[in-house]
């Protein structure tokens, strides 16, 4: 039988306590993992600020109450077993304690050891990260027969033409209804804007900041208003 919203409750353990997983709210990148107790929780409902509790300091704490590196609450989530809370959030400042974005920043390599050669961003965001990394790479490390290295190494206006071209066929393949052509379409426009992007050395992150200011906000300009 399927639980209704009402009649869900948070499973606290043993101890009193939920983990919690905190992700930016614009890209998903996991920033830390916490626990919550009951009173966190509601702190963090009652006051938009992400608060856990300490279990060795066995008290309440709100996140940068000393710092000032806030997480602002955008949502909360129960998993289907009502035993982990996420939390999607706004980090104001780096979040780890070591002055990082985010407390996964080591990466594991093998079957036992543990990559060693400094903090990584390769844990953050996802694939549109993951290709402006590459583009950047390419950018500042050309690699012989690359097309994104071409692409970069020649004038702007080429790099231009071909996210004007993918428009072009963007627009072409809804015109025509055709799902799968709009799929792939969309996708080139979206690795030539990265490449446009990655020479112009603006990550996705911006990207997504802006996108989130226009949460709630109508996307029209009074016809009144002043022009620049």
């Amino acid at each position: 039988m399927n639980k209704t919203l009402s009649a869900r409750q948070v499973q606290f353990g043993e101890s009193g306590l939920v983990p919690a997983i905190v992700q930016d709210w614009l890209d998903g990148t996991v920033l830390m993992v916490g626990f919550m107790n009951e009173e966190a929780l509601q702190a963090t409902r009652n006051t938009k600020r992400v608060h856990f509790w300490s279990r060795s300091r066995q008290q309440l704490w709100k996140k940068g109450e000393t710092s000032g590196h806030e997480l602002i609450l955008k949502t909360l989530f129960l998993d289907c077993d009502d035993d982990t809370v996420l939390i999607k959030a706004e980090p104001v400042g780096p979040t780890c304690h070591t002055g990082n974005r985010s407390c996964f920043y080591t990466e594991m390599e093998g079957d036992h050891g543990v990559r060693d050669v400094g903090p990584t961003n390769a844990a953050w965001g996802g694939v549109l990260e993951r290709l402006y990394d590459m583009v950047l790479s390419r950018k500042h490390t050309p690699q012989e027969g690359s097309y994104v290295s071409k692409l970069l190494q020649g004038d702007l206006d080429r790099i231009l033409k071909k996210v004007i071209e993918e428009s072009g066929e963007v627009a072409l393949a809804a015109k025509n209804k055709d799902r799968d052509e709009i799929v792939y379409e969309v996708a080139d426009l979206w690795f030539h804007t990265l490449v446009m992007l990655g020479e112009a050395e603006i990550p996705p992150k911006e990207i997504f900041e802006e996108l989130g200011k226009r949460f709630g906000k109508s996307g029209l300009r009074a016809e009144t208003e002043p022009k620049a």
